[in-house]
């Protein structure tokens, strides 16, 4: 590597250490002495997404973390259990050697991990991905939750059973709500801001 102060072609690696992004390596000038740092970064495989209607676009974890951010609004998440989610999913893609992966299995992949982590973020995800067309779709995805509430603490579990006999009763479950939860959204928009573009 070249020296950023001289020009000399030859460097000596003094010290190396590896940091969250990649390596850092300080580095010494063997013409004029002084001293910089470069930081090395490993350069991960692109993957194309498949869209349902044959669509390719690359995969971009920006997206599918924006996504996942909204389903686990406000819900008492461990700090970087979204971040890690995403982290997870991407190295697996950019490891599985396919260049290409149909948006689905990205869905899944995020759903699956969704639910261990928070059944409320699960079921904001779940309802926008797998489309529910009906209130009896939704109940049913919900039930199947109450009766195996597995990660729950016993108070989720009762406010779980509570908002299904709300909703079995026609009344929508009681829940709190702040300022900026009072805006308007259309149920087009929401889809569109809930669901990342790598599985849609």
């Amino acid at each position: 590597m070249k020296c950023p102060f001289c020009g000399h072609a030859s460097t000596k690696v003094v010290d190396s250490r590896a940091v969250e992004s990649g390596i850092r390596r300080r580095r010494r000038c063997e013409s004029c002495g002084e001293r910089f740092s470069t930081q090395e970064q490993m350069q991960r495989a692109v993957v194309m997404v498949v869209k349902k209607d044959g669509r390719r676009e690359e995969f971009s974890r920006e997206k599918l973390l924006a996504g996942l951010r909204i389903a686990a609004r406000k819900r008492p998440l461990p700090t970087g259990a979204v971040e890690a989610i995403v982290e997870d999913i991407e190295q697996r893609l950019t490891g599985s050697s396919r260049p290409e992966v149909p948006s689905r299995v990205i869905g899944e992949m995020a759903i699956t991990r969704l639910k261990r982590l928070d059944p409320i973020a699960y079921i904001r995800f779940a309802s926008v991905y797998h489309q529910f067309v009906s209130l009896d779709e939704m109940l049913e995805e919900l039930n199947r939750i109450a009766r195996s509430p597995i990660g729950l603490d016993p108070e989720q579990a009762r406010l779980f059973e509570d908002d299904l006999d709300a909703i079995a009763r026609g009344e929508a479950p009681r829940v709190p709500l702040d300022e900026d939860d009072l805006e308007p959204i259309s149920l087009d928009a929401h889809r569109a801001a809930a669901v990342p573009a790598g599985v849609r």
